[in-house]
């Protein structure tokens, strides 16, 4: 992925179809939903995996620590 004007690399992104392979019906689910949705999922992310799989896939990746 690339880097955004701000500096930041995305890691996910969120679509109808993602719902819809769920089983949900998303004819009447509009973009402000979708919004907050995405907005929800950021922050559970935030709160969970993002710190635990960080430093373990920076390891992986060999990327060095500071002395």
């Amino acid at each position: 992925m690339s880097k955004t004007n701000d500096g930041y690399f995305p890691i996910t992104r969120i679509h109808h179809s993602d719902l819809e392979g769920l089983g949900y019906d998303v004819s009447k689910v509009d973009d402000g939903t979708m919004s907050h949705l995405a907005g929800k999922m950021a922050n559970a992310y935030l709160d969970q995996a993002f710190w635990i799989g960080l430093p373990i896939l920076a390891d992986h990746l060999g990327i060095p620590k500071k002395e």
